[in-house]
């Protein structure tokens, strides 16, 4: 068996044991428009979700269409975000994407995207000023529907932790190295899932380790099992009650 065939035999392993244990995540329907997943991605950035969220519901209620955050006055935008956190370079950065797309396209869309090729898109953008390959992977998973596996700092964690990558010292290094790993169809819930699971257990600061299904697959050098915890299968019930838990 080949090393590459061993490592896709891992991922799906490690694919399979979250399911087991966290669920098989849907994805929410409607999806929505690939620019408002772009914009709502960049809002997202160095933030949590609540926030991200709320600067993204503030920035709507302004500002109902993309032509009018296009020209807003810079102080009224970064005002409408400030929740979120870095408005001061997210302001500017939405405005120049959406001014390079009404240059590009003659309109604020990013429609045109659902007839290309997975690559395609991420070329296209990437080439847009403060939009880097998580932030349009997660366009192509979570508003075009495709097969792709954004990684995220809790996703690379968790890969660097269980050995699925190596060398690999960023989240664009893990994502190009993970991109050929991921199981058909699998997207969609093992980034889900390694999201919750980053969150809640490989936590970067105190793992759970003595409560983790994937104890035995970890390389991680600072793993540990205090004395007297139970093995990793007597510990699956406390796992699972984060079942109920929003990630």
């Amino acid at each position: 068996m080949t090393q590459n065939r061993r490592r896709k035999g891992r991922v799906a392993r490690v694919a399979a044991v979250l399911e087991r244990h966290l669920g098989c995540p849907r994805r929410k329907k409607p999806l929505p428009p690939p620019l408002d997943m772009l914009v709502a991605t960049i809002l997202s950035q160095n933030t949590s979700d609540k926030n991200s969220h709320r600067a993204y519901r503030e920035l709507r209620r302004r500002f109902p269409s993309w032509r009018s955050v296009a020209m807003a006055r810079p102080s009224a935008l970064r005002a409408a975000i400030r929740c979120g956190g870095m408005a001061n370079q997210k302001a500017p950065r939405i405005q120049k994407v959406l001014q390079t797309l009404r240059d590009r396209n003659g309109r604020y869309t990013l429609e045109s995207l659902r007839r290309m090729p997975d690559q395609e898109i991420l070329d296209q953008l990437t080439g847009l000023d403060g939009v880097g390959i998580k932030t349009a992977a997660c366009v192509l998973l979570f508003s075009l529907g495709r097969d792709v596996f954004p990684v995220d700092t809790h996703v690379h964690r968790v890969c660097n932790r269980l050995g699925l990558v190596r060398n690999c010292p960023t989240p664009e290094k893990t994502f190009a190295s993970m991109r050929t790993l991921i199981p058909a169809g699998k997207g969609y819930s093992l980034h889900t899932n390694m999201i919750r699971f980053g969150r809640k257990i490989c936590r970067s600061a105190l793992p759970a380790c003595e409560q983790c299904p994937l104890f035995d697959e970890c390389v991680y050098p600072g793993r540990r099992r205090r004395a007297g915890v139970r093995s990793t299968s007597r510990a699956d019930h406390d796992f699972m009650l984060l079942d109920n838990v929003e990630a």
